[in-house]
């Protein structure tokens, strides 16, 4: 047979060639299940309670806040009625949030997702949905911290508190080494932010050193009586958001420093506090 008509008999073959070759990755990308490819929002992630620190790196603080909300709301309904003890997150991420804190992939996104992880993975341990706790140190911490509140074991806030602060520092540890995996590093504001987080979880980890502390700052200092007990109390109590929203206010505006801001943030949180210091607050744990 001539060349040239060989040649006119293989085009067809050719063409064909090529176009499976296009084609077969098209028909099994169309072949995937739907959601494969499409990021999972705040609500998926807390019924599946198996979004990865990356996927909950990626949501927007905005979205963060729905999250941390709806595990609550699902602890409350399943395992421990009336579980809100993770408002005083709400407080940080809120706070985030309005204040165009942790853009995805940042350092301070990455440290949260960690946290979050912590808390989702720790939930799915303690309602037996999964036994994985993706890694995160501070998985099982939460979990048995959600075990032992559930069997009133936590009732004491000398013993709750500790439990609580070390469940978020694994977590928060976890959530920093993620950020240095990826190269992520801390602005001035965010590593004094980190800083004001840092002494929150001191105190609920240490709470007796933490009250001797605020009575010789009481001591040294004049103003407004605010007694450390019942200021601690107040400040580290895990079902409200206040003090943590309000406390990383006065923690940026000293950062950045802001002369006029700062104590107008430090004054908020006084009057956050006040209910508590008149005595009509109704914080409890």
């Amino acid at each position: 047979m001539p060349h040239s008509a060989s040649t006119a008999l293989d085009r067809p073959n050719a063409l064909r060639r090529a176009a499976l070759a296009l084609l077969v990755p098209l028909l099994l990308l169309l072949g995937c299940p739907a959601g494969a490819a499409t990021a999972r929002d705040a609500r998926a992630c807390a019924s599946t309670l198996d979004c990865s620190a990356a996927e909950l790196d990626a949501l927007p603080m905005a979205e963060r806040l729905v999250f941390v909300r709806a595990v609550q709301d699902r602890v409350a309904a399943e395992y421990i009625p009336g579980f809100r003890h993770w408002r005083n997150i709400e407080g940080i991420v809120r706070f985030f949030a309005e204040n165009s804190f942790g853009a995805p992939g940042s350092w301070v996104s990455h440290v949260d997702a960690g946290i979050l992880e912590g808390i989702e993975r720790g939930t799915a341990i303690a309602l037996g949905v999964s036994a994985d706790g993706f890694g995160n140190p501070g998985s099982p911490l939460w979990a048995e911290y959600l075990r032992r509140l559930h069997d009133g074991e936590l009732t004491d806030r000398w013993v709750h508190d500790p439990a609580w602060g070390n469940a978020e520092q694994a977590s928060t540890e976890h959530g920093v080494r993620i950020a240095e995996a990826h190269g992520a590093r801390p602005s001035r504001v965010d590593r004094d932010i980190y800083e004001f987080s840092e002494l929150y979880r001191w105190m609920l980890r240490n709470p007796q050193q933490a009250l001797l502390a605020l009575n010789q700052a009481s001591l040294d200092t004049t103003g407004l009586p605010v007694p450390p007990a019942d200021f601690l109390r107040w400040f580290t109590d895990v079902t409200i958001s206040e003090p943590t929203y309000r406390g990383a206010h006065v923690a940026r505006d000293i950062a950045l420093p802001d002369p006029v801001s700062a104590p107008f943030s430090a004054a908020q949180l006084l009057l956050a506090y006040a209910p508590e210091l008149l005595g009509a607050g109704t914080s409890t744990n």
